[in-house]
């Protein structure tokens, strides 16, 4: 619900960059598209037969400490403090706005996950 506030929320929040914003006749948000690196995410808005869902992302940054700030600073919740993990990763965890997790890592070893 309310897709470009949706969007607007996770490219501010987890400095994503912003490839594709496609609306309906009525305003609302038919497509759009999300880069985060080499990764994308497709946000659109729900509607008939296709409900609002939530969902979970697992994602890779540079600084992970630095990523959780920034997503806690701009209105994500913090839903985990961002240590080092037994399986090579600094992770934290967030909810945003829609009920989302967003698990944020930052890879520590060039070992495989």
């Amino acid at each position: 619900d309310d897709a470009n506030a949706y969007m607007d929320h996770v490219i501010t929040a987890l400095g994503g960059i912003e490839t594709d914003r496609t609306k309906r006749e009525d305003g609302k948000l038919a497509n759009g598209q999300v880069h985060f690196g080499d990764a994308s995410i497709m946000i659109s808005e729900s509607g008939r037969g296709f409900p609002a869902t939530n969902a979970s992302y697992y994602l890779y940054v540079e600084d992970a400490d630095a990523a959780v700030k920034r997503a806690v600073d701009h209105g994500m919740t913090k839903i985990m403090d961002v240590a080092d993990m037994p399986y090579g990763d600094r992770q934290g965890g967030v909810k945003d706005i829609g009920g989302n997790i967003w698990w944020i890592s930052q890879r520590l070893t060039d070992a495989p996950y």
